[in-house]
């Protein structure tokens, strides 16, 4: 289905627009969902970010139909017509369900995963799905099996991973809405480093069911958008008990947008002294200050804290991940789905070598490193040692909560750096989450916003985000957090040139 001239003449601009913007828009008739559709389409054929794993238009202008049909009849959401695309570690019907690897290069899903399946039932429009590290592993997108996505900014540049196609798609309006997944700052990181606004919930609000599995006690769903705003409708939909995982939370339904508008007089914001260490880049340094100097100007107060666990968060992070992952990865034998090698001598020559052929060299690594830790003689070690100081990490953060009401500091040590500069190099990626690992290892609710540009390696501008971390269950708080300072500043609607 091609767009008429006509049409080409109403779109214009439109991939500019928030999802409140596009949702008035469309809830007034003023466009149609295929409309909107089609136009993210043509965008995403001539992209050459690669932040998109698999495209079905059909399917896509199928659901777009639904939704004019279901706004023709005013029974409709907030959400109905506007499109979303879904990292590929979400399955979905219709659409290949890759977690950016060669195991799964062809799989297809007989389900949608439960958040999948949620956004459909809010009438949203799927464009395909996104480019992210293999099962989720990595902080450049560089580990995917369809390799690396490359930054809107600056194409020479990663985009964060592992959710980077989420974030590069964003950034670049090749889609308003985006599913993500954050197990150590999936989501924070690449927000941060792609100039856009993610936020990962309390550990259990958004189900885990038809999640590619990484590690099962920190991986969490969660939304990249433009704004707040609009992570926050998303959240109204993304939210929700589901019995199918055990892991999640039975609550309340709570509207997200509902304290978007408080005031922020009188609010205390912690600053962590080992967030400001001497590995945090100046550029980087300089940026966060000024946006908690623009707190101030709106009527918060900035308190020192600390976090002493800090530093911690790396070695267990990387003992307690890689250990999960062992055993979730251990059902891609090449006997029930996904690839299996085309020689073999008997079924246990067919695992190895299946596994060896399907699996990239960071997945291995980190199956090797968490066998190791699981093993007889080194469980107590090594993994018993790091879940009793992953209880202390979460000890640090009650203490600075009676301090102050959110946490504030970078998201990241740098801005985005190089593609194929830390390649050789994993613990220089690993380095590179220092301040998102103990959030997640805590299960606190985190979120990036984009607060101005440091410089690239080559002197070129580059997003920075600042992180806002909240206690349990104050993702209400958070967004109001960060919408207050979105209406102050103009950080989050800067776009990369062209765009």
């Amino acid at each position: 289905m091609r767009q008429s001239h006509g049409i080409k003449r109403q779109t214009k601009l439109m991939h500019t627009k928030t999802i409140k913007q596009l949702s008035a828009l469309l809830l007034a008739k003023q466009i149609s969902a295929t409309e909107l559709a089609t136009m993210y389409l043509d965008r995403m054929r001539q992209s050459d970010l690669n932040a998109f794993t698999h495209i079905d238009e059909a399917l896509t202008l199928q659901q777009a139909a639904i939704a004019d049909q279901r706004i023709a009849k005013n029974d409709t959401t907030p959400l109905t017509g506007i499109p979303i695309a879904h990292k590929d570690i979400f399955v979905t019907r219709g659409w290949r369900s890759t977690a950016g690897s060669k195991m799964l290069e062809n799989y297809s899903s007989p389900f949608d995963a439960t958040v999948v399946e949620q956004f459909n039932a809010a009438g949203m429009v799927t464009l395909g799905k996104l480019n992210c590290d293999e099962f989720a592993m990595g902080s450049s997108n560089e580990n995917s099996f369809f390799g690396p996505v490359r930054n809107p900014w600056d194409k020479n540049a990663i985009p964060g991973g592992s959710s980077g196609g989420s974030a590069a798609a964003i950034a670049a309006r090749l889609t308003p809405a985006a599913t993500a997944t954050d197990t150590g700052g999936s989501i924070r990181q690449p927000a941060a480093h792609c100039g856009v606004t993610g936020i990962k919930p309390t550990y259990g609000r958004v189900s885990r069911f038809g999640m590619i599995a990484f590690a099962s006690s920190l991986d969490q769903g969660g939304p990249i958008a433009q704004t707040a705003e609009d992570c926050a409708m998303l959240l109204n939909a993304m939210t929700g008990f589901d019995a199918r995982d055990s892991t999640s939370v039975e609550r309340d339904a709570e509207d997200f947008t509902r304290n978007l508008n408080a005031g922020l007089q009188g609010l205390k914001i912690g600053v962590p002294r080992e967030y400001f260490s001497a590995g945090l880049a100046p550029d980087v340094e300089q940026a966060v200050r000024a946006a908690l100097s623009e707190y101030e100007k709106l009527g918060a107060t900035l308190v020192d804290i600390s976090l002493p666990k800090t530093e911690l968060s790396i070695p267990v992070y990387y003992v307690i991940a890689p250990a999960e992952a062992s055993s979730n990865l251990s059902r891609f034998d090449g006997v029930r789905y996904g690839h299996r090698a085309k020689e073999y001598s008997d079924l246990s020559d067919m695992y190895k070598k299946t596994r060896a052929e399907g699996f990239g060299e960071e997945v291995k690594r980190r199956i090797l490193v968490g066998a190791y830790v699981l093993s007889h003689g080194y469980y107590d070690a090594y993994y018993l040692q790091a879940q009793k100081i992953r209880r202390l990490i979460a000890q640090d953060f009650q203490e600075a909560f009676k301090q102050c009401d959110v946490i504030m500091g970078p998201v990241s040590p740098t801005v985005a750096w190089d593609l194929g500069d830390k390649a050789d190099d994993p613990v220089a990626n690993y380095l590179a989450d220092i301040f998102t690992l103990s959030t997640s290892l805590a299960g606190l609710p985190g979120m990036s916003i984009p607060c101005g540009f440091g410089q690239g390696e080559k002197n070129g501008k580059r997003p920075v985000g600042l992180q806002i971390i909240g206690n349990y269950f104050d993702e209400a708080k958070l967004l109001n957090v960060a919408h207050q300072y979105q209406s102050a500043t103009d950080w989050h609607i800067r776009r990369p040139a062209g765009i």
